[in-house]
């Protein structure tokens, strides 16, 4: 056998080693086989439609790529991370994904893709409805929902009853959920959270972004307006507008908070605005977002944040009495006031029969009077309200929320008052104020969802929301115990769907229903509330 040729130290040597032809050989086969599968991959995208047929598949909403977030091998339900960007984007094996949620195996972005799935069969339903000749009945329209919701939402519910869907970290972790219907202040919101939060990796979000995307339809504003008639009375339009702003993308594309978005710490399911169907509906879907954090805050999308929020509230919700069974809740200060450790907190301590036809006599929530002295514990108050309230994350498990709630905008703080108390939680005031709220009059010309329900079936104007919610809200009268929506008389009126599965949202067993009642001093049969001394002057820890 002849010798392998050697180098001999000429550079016209090397190319004829052995070596280097292995080498060289290999770099072909590993360039040829990257080609092959780049081939491959471009023609499948090209002919295979994701399994689901998403909301808004075939439009253009954007030449950006569904942005991809490390994985999370320390805790495999977090594995894989949902992209965060674009709206809408599919999320691959989302079949799998969902089968696992429903046989107990779950993961946030298997019961994202559940709750998209129940999102593009509502939009398709709504679609349909918006064409129907003659217009469609607001009773075809509720049924149409609460036949959807139980399908997907209180089917997924009952597989985790009783139970954590995730174990619940012991690390002081804080999830927060945002319900944010044509926000523009969202990531505004976002920044100041993990800006002025003392552990912002510990910050979490679960955002339901229900904005007007300009896709099927011309946006529109608020009912804005822009001057006055001869008698003083103000001349109102509402007008064409571009699309929304998605506050995720302003957030997640800014170089400071970008990193929040990549380890994903934010979780963005989103809603086209013709599915936003009022802030019960948008707050189950964002509790579903939860991945297993220690504590649970739900929250308006139009805040500001006192320093070091997040510390503070975790500590104040210890020194409750009732800890960890404790809630703290009270209606923020607006814009301009100040937060901090060294302002008086308000309390919840009034509730009034709403008069009005519209509100349909339903139980009102108000604040009645503030922290005189700061006592060293935080003090009890019989009402929470739905903008703003911070718990240990077992309070989904016990008042786990409703997902057959549809465009109600007033009753669910009632409905979470009287769950949570007789589910043997207590809520207390917040001492200090550590959140301010931007609180909206109409001059602002904003948009609210019952003027986009009206347009989405063809009936523009608030009314048809009404009509709406004055079928679904007989669900929270009759858990209140108004004798107008006992189920007899629900049933009588043809509405009997709406109680459909009550059992597993209503009252908790630790405490009655009379007991509740005479704690926040309501008679449901007279429609009064009396004002309660004892949360006045701070009398329960």
């Amino acid at each position: 056998m002849g010798k392998r040729k050697t180098s001999t130290g000429n550079n016209n040597d090397l190319p004829f080693t052995l070596e280097f032809r292995v080498l060289f050989c290999l770099l072909l086969f590993a360039l040829a086989l990257e080609f092959s599968l780049l081939f491959y991959h471009e023609v499948d995208d090209i002919g295979t439609a994701p399994s689901t047929q998403n909301r808004f598949d075939a439009m253009e909403l954007s030449p950006q790529q569904a942005i991809p977030v490390e994985s999370n091998k320390g805790n495999p339900h977090l594995d894989p991370l949902p992209p965060y960007l674009p709206p809408f984007a599919p999320i691959p094996n989302d079949d799998a994904l969902i089968s696992d949620v429903l046989a107990g195996k779950p993961t946030v972005t298997g019961i994202m893709a559940l709750l998209n799935r129940f999102l593009d069969e509502l939009h398709a339903v709504n679609i349909a409805f918006k064409n129907k000749k003659p217009l469609v009945t607001e009773k075809e329209v509720v049924d149409a929902f609460l036949d959807l919701a139980k399908k997907h939402l209180v089917e997924f519910d009952a597989v985790y009853r009783g139970g954590p869907i995730f174990d619940v970290r012991e690390d002081d972790s804080i999830f927060m959920s945002l319900a944010a219907y044509r926000e523009h202040l969202l990531a505004a919101t976002l920044r100041q959270a993990f800006s002025h939060a003392a552990n912002p990796d510990r910050i979490f979000i679960g955002a339901v972004v229900q904005n007007c995307f300009g896709i099927e339809s011309t946006c529109r504003t608020g009912v804005q307006v822009v001057g006055k008639d001869s008698n003083g009375r103000p001349i109102t339009k509402v007008s064409d507008a571009p699309p929304d702003v998605n506050g995720i993308d302003e957030f997640c594309n800014d170089q400071d908070y970008s990193k929040y978005c990549e380890s994903g710490q934010v979780r963005a399911l989103y809603v086209n605005e013709t599915e936003s169907v009022g802030p019960a509906a948008a707050r189950y879907l964002a509790s579903k977002l939860w991945g297993g954090e220690t504590y649970f805050v739900q929250s308006d999308s139009h805040l500001e944040f006192a320093q070091n929020w997040d510390v503070l509230y975790t500590k104040e919700v210890q020194l409750a009495k009732n800890y960890p069974k404790a809630i703290l809740s009270a209606y923020p200060p607006g814009f301009g006031g100040t937060k901090g450790e060294d302002t008086h907190g308000a309390k919840l301590c009034a509730c009034e029969f709403s008069k009005t036809d519209v509100e349909h006599h339903i139980i009102r929530i108000n604040s009645a009077g503030n922290y005189d002295k700061i006592p060293p514990n935080p003090k009890q108050t019989p009402f929470m309200a739905a903008g703003f309230f911070f718990a240990r994350a077992e309070f989904l498990v016990d008042v786990p929320f409703d997902p057959l709630l549809p465009w109600c905008f007033m009753g669910e703080e009632i409905a979470l008052s009287m769950r949570s108390w007789t589910s043997g939680w207590r809520i207390y005031a917040p001492r200090h104020n550590l959140i301010a709220h931007q609180y909206r009059p109409g001059r602002m010309g904003l948009p609210k969802f019952w003027e986009t329900v009206g347009r989405t079936y063809n009936r523009p104007g608030p009314g048809f929301n009404t009509k709406l919610q004055k079928i679904v809200i007989k669900r929270i009268k009759h858990l209140v115990g108004y004798p107008s929506a006992s189920k007899e008389q629900v049933d009588s009126e043809g509405d009997g769907a709406v109680l459909d599965d009550i059992e597993y949202y209503g009252l908790g067993n630790e405490e009655t229903y009379t007991a509740y009642l005479e704690y926040a001093g309501i008679d449901v049969e007279k429609e009064s509330c009396k004002l309660q001394q004892w949360c006045m002057q701070g009398l329960y820890d």
